[in-house]
């Protein structure tokens, strides 16, 4: 089983990467989270290794916590690989889980191939799971956690909190918490 690979981008496409590890060169399947956050020549990836009858697919993230929505999703029955990369596509897991924690069944039919039927099925199966995104979250910017959990004391919304962390620029507590503030006074 791979679970992780680094080396040196030989190819970039918005879905897929091909990955130079000394001489040997894997093509990896990603989400247009993780293609954002690609910038450099090398590159070091979380990696989803699912084995078919007809093929051996890798799924890479630049985030755990992507991984790990990405992973649980595909478990659900009716929800591919393909199915679950548009949702790691659509979504930060951070977002993910809101929408599991509000039970948003009108955010989750926007991502492409997600039905009605679909929705309610992966908003049932994932109850509770929402809380396990935010812990793998948190574990891998605890800035933005306090951050978070600051601005919800001052009485904003999780939704909002999010969004709007989500385009901040600052990396400390502190500066988050400020430039949020800013930003959700324009809202």
């Amino acid at each position: 089983m791979i679970v992780g690979i680094e080396g040196t981008i030989e190819h970039k496409e918005p879905t897929l990467v091909h990955v130079n590890t000394n001489g040997l060169v894997y093509e990896v399947f990603i989400s247009l989270q993780s293609y954002g956050a690609i910038t450099g020549e090398r590159v070091k990836l979380h990696t989803s290794h699912i084995i078919r009858e007809d093929a051996q697919l890798l799924y890479g993230f630049i985030e755990k916590s992507e991984k790990v929505l990405f992973e649980r999703l595909v478990k659900i029955s009716g929800v591919g690989p393909k199915v679950g990369m548009a949702i790691c596509s659509t979504f930060t897991a951070s977002q993910f889980g809101e929408v599991i924690a509000t039970g948003d069944i009108t955010r989750l039919k926007r991502v492409p191939g997600i039905g009605p039927k679909s929705a309610g099925r992966i908003l049932v199966e994932l109850n509770g799971f929402d809380a396990v995104l935010s812990e793998e979250g948190s574990m891998a910017n605890p800035a933005a956690s306090e951050a978070s959990m600051a601005l919800e004391s001052l009485g904003f919304k999780k939704e909002q909190i999010a969004k709007v962390l989500s385009i901040c620029s600052a990396t400390d507590t502190p500066g988050l918490v400020k430039e949020a503030l800013k930003k959700l006074q324009t809202l």
